[in-house]
């Protein structure tokens, strides 16, 4: 076998450790994916009457597509504990000392982490069209869109993957995404950027997660999208690009001590 294959083989083992690991203690992927479909049900029943009678639509339907990018931030905080449990358990030392290649073990957090945000996402539109969400989206719209929330899910975890790693205990780990955790509620997702203040409505414009929804939105909606979908997947690499080398870098620095 090639050195390529040995690596993806190993990658392959590691995401059936953390897959099964997630399914033996599930605690925490339930609740990162039960919040936030719980926000959406709380934002719809207690807000959407009102902002239904000053928009004049049916609120659910500008909501769901905002809402369903709070699952790759809530995910983060669930990837930085996860790796942060394993580097201060002395796990990832004894992986070290092993035959294996070395990135495995951050690629298997990473690509289960994907496939638990993807399943998220789908129980979110699920739980959405059953409360009125009524998209307009054809099947190329639909494989576009989730297209663009897994790169940002693989963006965000290399992110917070390289949160576990410096984080000192799994404590610290859990609040260090907080402010990725932060950024939907203050982007284009909830109401419109124009409705807000001009300091904060100039945060929101600028913040990735703005086009991202708004691209998500025109795609499942049918809404306008402009140049929301270049700026978004600029977003989501330069964020991906940042994260995988900051976390590789100190995963192979913290190798050398």
């Amino acid at each position: 076998m090639s050195a390529t294959a040995y690596a993806l083989a190993d990658s392959k083992t590691m995401l059936r450790r953390n897959l099964l690991h997630a399914k033996r203690y599930p605690s925490m992927t339930i609740s990162i994916i039960i919040m936030p479909i719980l926000l959406l049900l709380i934002f719809n029943f207690v807000f959407g009457g009102a902002l239904e009678k000053s928009s004049g639509g049916n609120y659910i339907d500008y909501l769901a597509p905002g809402m369903l990018l709070l699952i790759p931030a809530y995910m983060t905080a669930g990837v930085a504990v996860s790796v942060c449990t394993d580097t201060t358990k002395g796990i990832v030392n004894r992986f070290r000392t092993m035959a294996i290649s070395q990135p495995s073990f951050l690629a298997g957090h990473v690509v289960g982490a994907l496939i638990q945000a993807l399943l998220g996402i789908a129980a979110m539109v699920g739980v959405a069209l059953l409360v009125g969400f009524r998209p307009s989206a054809n099947a190329i719209e639909w494989i576009a869109a989730f297209g663009l929330l897994a790169m940002l899910v693989l963006a965000l975890t290399w992110l917070a993957v390289g949160m576990g790693l410096v984080a000192s205990t799994p404590e610290s780990a859990s609040n260090m995404p907080f402010p990725l955790i932060m950024l939907p509620f203050l982007g284009s997702g909830l109401v419109g950027t124009d409705t807000m203040p001009v300091g904060l409505r100039q945060f929101a414009e600028y913040q990735p997660f703005t086009p991202i929804t708004e691209t998500i939105r025109g795609l499942l909606m049918g809404t306008e999208i402009g140049n929301s979908a270049i700026i978004s997947v600029a977003w989501c690499i330069g964020l991906g690009v940042v994260g995988y080398f900051w976390s590789t870098s100190v995963f192979r620095k913290q190798g050398q001590r």
